[in-house]
This record gives structure tokens, C-alpha cells and sequence, in this order.
């Protein structure tokens, strides 16, 4: 008797690495579920798939979703994790829905096995769990296996879609689901509130009848009346006392939601230093009316940002000016202050005694003030300091914050600040080649071919990482990056990185950048994204194998700008092979649609590398 086929799809596989020296690569495969095995096959159009891997269900100890922000080089992003034997194979599906599908079926076949109590929730990478940091491969998991929430009501079968009395919810994002009480999200759609009695977790119905647990804080009520769980929203407040409790505050970006005077209608107020038209600093508070358009009853602050609500609309401006006098940074209450996801930097995790930091040698200068090498608790380190007027401290903590949320092996780690003193410092990792432009230049004629292909595959995984949590860098250029003692190279220097989530930023005026290194709609309308990012990467892997020439030597900015118009680029480096300029080329696409990502740059480098 044959065993019965349960599922059947395309999906990607991470190479195992059973060996220290496997490559890791991610491969198309042809999955079967049975009653019995999991196979994977090699696709061969026109011809018969070759098996390349089986697995018998008995053997298999955990099935669980993974979750990660690193890097994912194919095309699927969904990844969830087999465990069987010693051996961990990483799969990746389309979507969250296939994953789902997935998951719930293989638990389903391997429910009487001996299973694991525990897994590792994030993948193996760079020699140790992401997870935990372990970097015994076999080390016993961090995670408890199928944690599982308490199952929702019982749905009632009256419940209709289209009944008017129903509490309506959009959804703020996406949410893959993790139990299978839970219902995936799909942000902007919107789902029926059938239950809100638990404090985390709310209960919702989808178009296709489905119910299921959503985090509470993944959606937001579409009738624009409720947002006392929000800590921007100060219902019984008069725009005079606004003004005076921001005015109090005096922080850039603090702000507040409130009622206007006409009912159903609300106000974002916003404090601001910006300077006045005298151009000197000039403190005020700036009022905007929440509006909504004609045509589909959006919501927007600014003309061309629409949203389906007011959290979501505030969720956006607290990370874009987008049309505002300044972004919406920290979120004022009636007698507290409290940042919503913008939050600001805890002092008892990172604030380093002074005393213990000793400063060594000057190794540089920076935009804002000196670098020195220094000596932490017997740990060589990196200090940036601040000069005196150079950056106010709401200025300081931002960088600092966009630098406490990056965490990779390709990224410059930042390990502590210390902000009540002056100079104010940032101490980061100290890196002993220096930067990347200088190393390149000092050691012409000496860097192998296979060096310099692995110093741009390791910034493509640093911005890889980066695109994939929403950074854009927006000053990517080799005198940004720093290089180890191994000849590893690492992205530094994050004073201009922006967090987004559309993927676009566009600067206020007068924000100067580099020319040489800035693409065409950077050039013309201050318009940052992750492909204005890959632009100057490409010149990034330019001034690699050129081993740290200028770029368009000899020619001005407006030289430049005139070439780019006419459709002129940088020549193929000497020392790049053919393939690797054509990759140069992709970058420099005109437009930014035509320009492949970080992810998939970082898989076209690593394929040369392998070949």
C-alpha cells in the first residue's frame, strides 16, 4: 500500500552544513508530505526530478516556525525549521499562509514521536544561534516547543462580515501565526472584533469566516473614536494646556493627539525648535488637523500619506516628516512622557562610567567630532566623541538608538554610551584595519581577488540586514565602513541612517550628501531608499577594486551630475571581472525599480564566491 500524499509544493532549502566547512546556500526544491516521509527533489523542467534528500517521519523530533531578521537570499522569506537526528533543515515557504500549512501538517504526522521539548526560535548563522548566542551547534534550545495560548471562543455562527453593529479592525502589519489558534494578518485588510476581553491577545474573524488570535497591538478599530490604549491620545485636553505641557517638555518631536474643538475631528500638536524665517532657532508648537480624503475616507496629516487609521497615520509620522515640520518623536501624556515604539535609550543597560574609559590615541575625526582609540575594562574600543554644539542630545540618542537596534556580525557594534558628560562619547567595537577606504589604499597591489570579492560580500550582508529591518543607510561609501583585523569589513557610521516602512524617506531641504556616491532621485528630489542604497553600493564595490580611488576623479559635482543626466557611468575597474561590473551596472539602473535588492545581491556575490 502506498502512503498518501499530504502536501506537495516548490520550496527553498538552506544547505544543512553538516560539515564546518559546508558552504551555506539556499536551493529550489520540490517537497512531499506523506503518511510516511518528507522528501525533497531537485526540479528538472521537461525532465524527472532527482531526489537529493528523504526523511522518514518517525524520525523527526521538531517542527516549529522560525523567526528571524536576518538576511534571507531566495526569494521565499518564510522560514520554519525540521529537527531530525542531529541534523536541523531550515525550509522556506512563499508566504505565511503556505508555512502555516506546512507546519500544521507535519506536527499532525509527528505528534506520537519522541519530540523535543525545546528548539532554538532563530536560525544558525556566522557560528553560533542567533537565538541565544550559543554556538554549540547541538546546544539544547532556548525556545519551549508549541507553547500554545488559550483557544478562542467558540465562534458564533450568526456572525456576519457585512453586519453594521460589528467592531471593525484594520490591520497595522502583517502577523504569521504561530499556534494554531492564531489567524494571519495582512496589513491594511480588515477583520471582524469578535472578542477584546484579553489584554494581549484579541480575538478576530477574516473576509472567509475564519477566526482566530491576533496580538491586540497588531490591529487598530476602524471608527476613529477609540485610542485610549494609545499613549499619544489625550482625550479631555484644550489646545492651550497642549501647548503648555509641550512647551514644558521642549523636546524636538514631542507631540501629542488630542480632540479639536469640532466633535469627531482631531488634532496632532508638535513641538518644534525648527528655525523661524529670521533663521534663528524659534520654539514653538505647530497644530495639524487630522483630515480624511474625499474618495475612500482616509486618514493623512499630509496630502499624499494616506492611511486606513489614526494609529497607523501616527505610526508612520512618528518615523517620517513626510509634509510635518519634524517627525512625531516622543509622545507626551497628561503628567508623563512616554515614546511608543520610538523609545529612548535606557541608562541602566548602557550607560558607561566615564572613569573606566580611557582614551588612548586620536585615530581619526568624524562629522561631529573626534575618534580615539580607547581602552573599556581592559577592552580595546572606539570612542566617538561629540563636540560641544555639534549635535543636541535628542540629536545624540537618536543615533545612538538606531545604533542600539542593529545587531549583526557584518555591523559595527555599538556597546555603550555615556551622554551626562561633556563631550558626550558613543564606544563601539574598535575595528584595527580602519576604514575601509584608507585599508584599501594602504595596502595596493597586496589584496587578492578573493579578498576584495569578500569585503563586498560582507557589506551586502551588513545592508542585506539593514533593507531587512527597514534601515536605510543613506551615506554607504567605503570610507563608512571599517575593517577587522581578519580583513572582515563591517558598515559603520550611521549618523544619516533612517528608519522607514515604505521603504522611502525623503530628506528635508538643505540636507546635504555625497554627490559621487548619491543616485539620480537622490540627486534631484532628496528621495532615500534601500535602492538609493544599492546605488551606492555599487560605487562601494567601485572603489574595492579600485582599491580606494575616488570616484570620477577630477570631475566636479555638477561634471557629475551632467554625466548621470546623459546617461554616462563609472568604467570597469581593471581588477573587476566582467560579471562583477554587470553587477555594478544593475546597481546603477536609472530607476530604482530596476535595481535588485540587498538580498539578492548578497546571493549573486556568494554564488561567485562559490564558483
Amino acid at each position: 500500500m502506498y502512503p498518501t500524499v499530504i502536501l506537495k509544493n516548490i520550496l527553498y532549502k538552506k544547505s544543512q552544513q553538516k560539515r564546518r566547512t559546508s558552504p551555506c546556500n539556499y536551493k529550489e526544491r520540490f517537497f512531499v508530505l506523506t503518511t510516511k516521509e518528507l522528501t525533497y527533489s531537485e526540479p528538472r523542467p521537461g525532465k524527472k526530478p532527482v531526489l537529493k534528500g528523504c526523511i522518514e517521519l518517525s524520525r523527526i523530533k521538531c517542527v516549529e516556525i522560525v523567526r528571524t531578521n536576518a538576511p534571507i537570499p531566495c526569494k521565499n522569506k518564510y522560514p520554519f525549521l525540521v529537527v531530525h537526528d542531529s541534523y536541523f533543515l531550515y525550509i522556506f515557504a512563499p508566504d505565511s499562509d503556505c508555512r502555516l500549512r506546512w507546519v500544521r501538517a507535519l506536527k499532525e504526522e509527528t505528534k506520537h514521536n519522541s519530540l523535543s521539548p525545546t528548539y532554538h526560535a532563530d536560525l544558525y548563522m556566522e557560528g553560533r544561534w542567533r537565538c541565544c548566542h550559543v554556538t554549540d551547534k547541538l546546544a539544547i534550545g532556548c525556545h519551549p516547543c508549541g507553547s500554545v495560548k488559550p483557544l478562542p471562543p467558540t465562534p458564533d455562527p450568526q456572525r456576519r462580515f457585512s453586519d453594521p453593529r460589528e467592531r471593525v479592525v484594520v490591520a497595522l502589519k502583517d502577523f504569521a501565526p504561530t499556534q494554531a489558534s492564531d489567524l494571519p494578518l495582512h496589513k491594511d485588510e480588515e477583520y471582524i472584533l469578535t472578542d477584546s476581553s484579553q489584554p494581549n491577545w484579541w480575538t478576530v474573524q477574516d473576509r472567509e469566516g475564519n477566526f482566530g488570535m491576533v496580538p491586540c497591538t497588531y490591529v487598530a478599530e476602524k471608527s476613529c473614536d477609540n485610542f485610549t490604549r494609545f499613549a499619544w491620545y489625550n482625550k479631555d485636553i484644550t489646545r492651550t494646556e497642549a501647548e503648555e505641557l509641550l512647551l514644558k517638555e521642549a523636546k524636538e518631536g514631542a507631540f501629542m493627539v488630542r480632540d479639536s474643538r469640532q466633535a469627531g475631528v482631531y488634532t496632532v500638536s508638535v513641538f518644534t525648535k525648527a528655525p523661524g524665517s529670521n533663521g534663528e532657532k524659534n520654539p514653538r508648537v505647530k497644530h495639524y488637523q487630522i483630515r480624511q480624503s474625499d474618495e475612500e475616507g482616509k486618514f493623512y496629516l499630509a496630502e499624499k500619506y494616506l492611511f486606513s487609521t489614526i494609529p497607523e497615520l501616527i505610526h508612520y509620522h512618528q518615523h517620517n516628516a513626510a509634509g510635518l515640520i519634524t517627525r512625531l518623536r516622543h509622545c507626551v501624556s497628561w503628567g508623563r512622557q512616554v515614546s511608543e515604539e520610538i523609545t529612548e535609550p535606557s541608562s541602566e543597560m548602557w550607560e558607561l562610567d566615564p572613569e573606566e574609559l580611557d582614551l588612548v590615541k586620536e585615530v581619526g575625526s568624524g562629522q561631529f567630532g573626534l575618534v580615539w582609540q580607547g581602552q573599556w575594562r581592559h577592552l580595546k574600543v572606539a570612542i566617538k566623541t561629540v563636540r560641544e554644539g555639534a549635535m543636541s542630545e535628542e540629536e545624540f540618542k537618536e543615533e545612538a538608538q538606531v545604533m542600539k537596534k542593529l545587531s549583526h556580525p557584518k555591523i559595527v557594534q555599538l556597546i555603550g554610551v555615556c551622554m551626562h558628560r561633556t563631550p558626550m562619547y558613543l564606544v563601539f567595537e574598535f575595528m584595527e584595519g580602519g576604514c575601509l577606504n584608507d585599508y584599501l589604499r594602504s595596502h595596493r597591489g597586496a589584496l587578492s581577488p578573493e579578498t576584495l570579492l569578500s569585503m563586498c560580500l560582507d557589506v551586502s550582508e551588513g545592508m542585506a540586514y539593514l533593507e531587512s529591518s527597514n534601515f536605510i543607510h543613506r551615506d554607504l561609501a567605503a570610507r563608512n565602513c571599517l575593517v577587522a583585523e581578519d580583513r572582515s569589513v563591517k558598515v559603520s557610521d550611521f549618523g544619516m541612517t533612517r528608519f522607514v516602512l515604505d521603504d522611502q524617506y525623503t530628506s528635508s531641504q538643505g540636507t546635504k550628501f555625497p554627490i559621487k556616491w548619491s543616485s539620480p532621485e537622490v540627486i534631484k528630489y532628496s528621495r532615500f531608499s534601500s535602492k538609493s542604497d544599492v546605488w551606492a553600493f555599487g560605487i562601494l564595490v567601485w572603489e574595492i577594486y579600485t582599491e580606494g580611488r575616488v570616484p570620477y576623479e577630477n570631475r566636479t559635482n555638477t561634471e557629475v551630475v551632467e554625466d548621470l543626466n546623459a546617461g554616462m557611468r563609472l568604467l570597469k575597474p581593471r581588477m573587476a571581472p566582467q560579471p562583477l561590473y554587470q553587477l555594478m551596472q544593475w546597481c546603477w539602473k536609472e530607476t530604482p525599480g530596476d535595481r535588485p535588492s540587498f538580498a539578492v545581491l548578497l546571493h549573486e556575490l556568494a554564488s561567485m564566491q562559490e564558483g
